[in-house]
């Protein structure tokens, strides 16, 4: 058991980022994947709950505590998020599916945000292959303008922990111990791992020391990231 626990706190050694296109990547600038977001120079944003398109019924809830942090980091102003999801539910949503549609000038109306961040969960999974196995997962973001409904901001990525089992206890040994190492994975870190990944491409807010310097930050994954393009 010591030997496992051992190999488990290792784990973090494994993380694999996944590369769109077989892993190559091209990085471009902050302004050219996302010149719009200059334009608006967005403050305040409005977290809506996740939509869950996995089988995890629990990912919504867990993940909701992690993207705070990292928003704020970068220098945005994030309207509390337990207060509005319970001003959200008290309007008989309980899915950020419900929300795809509604008309973002709302929340500029109901809670004064300039822009809205909606997440979809897209993978939040475990996976076992015969002594292997490891655990994933995939995170899409939009950010919205709350104005004039343009798509500011957007990002994919993924992280996957391979779990799998020491060999050196032969086969048995080694499925036992992956299904412990798995077992023993939280996903809330690697969502806070791909927020990082993820909302490091945001250019800077207004309450960043550096707002306005990155434009030329080449710092953008152009296989993750759904490039905006300028308005002519």
């Amino acid at each position: 058991m010591t030997k496992i626990l051992n190999k488990f706190k290792h784990i973090s050694l494994l993380v694999i980022i996944a590369f769109g296109l077989g892993g190559c990547a091209t990085f471009i600038t902050k302004e050219e994947a996302f010149p719009k977001m200059y334009q608006a120079k967005p403050v305040s944003i409005l977290v809506v709950p996740a939509v869950n398109n996995t089988t995890a019924a629990e990912a919504t809830e867990y993940y909701a505590t992690t993207i705070a942090e990292p928003l704020t980091r970068m220098g945005y102003y994030v309207l509390p998020i337990e207060v509005t999801n319970k001003l959200i539910q008290e309007q008989g949503i309980v899915d950020g599916a419900q929300l795809v549609n509604v008309d973002t000038g709302l929340f500029k109306t109901m809670y004064g945000a300039d822009a809205v961040m909606y997440v979809s969960i897209n993978q939040w999974d475990t996976n076992y292959y015969v002594v292997g196995g490891n655990v994933t997962v995939g995170i899409a973001y939009k950010l919205v303008s709350t104005t004039n409904k343009e798509v500011l901001w957007q990002y994919a990525d993924t992280i996957v922990v391979d779990t799998g089992g020491d060999s050196g206890g032969g086969l048995i040994g080694a499925i036992i111990s992956t299904a412990i190492n798995t077992a023993l994975t939280d996903y809330v870190p690697l969502a806070k791992q791909v927020n990082y990944t993820a909302l490091s491409t945001l250019p800077f807010g207004g309450y960043h020391a550096q707002t306005g310097t990155d434009q030329k930050a080449q710092a953008v994954n152009q296989n993750k990231a759904g490039v905006v393009r300028a308005t002519n």
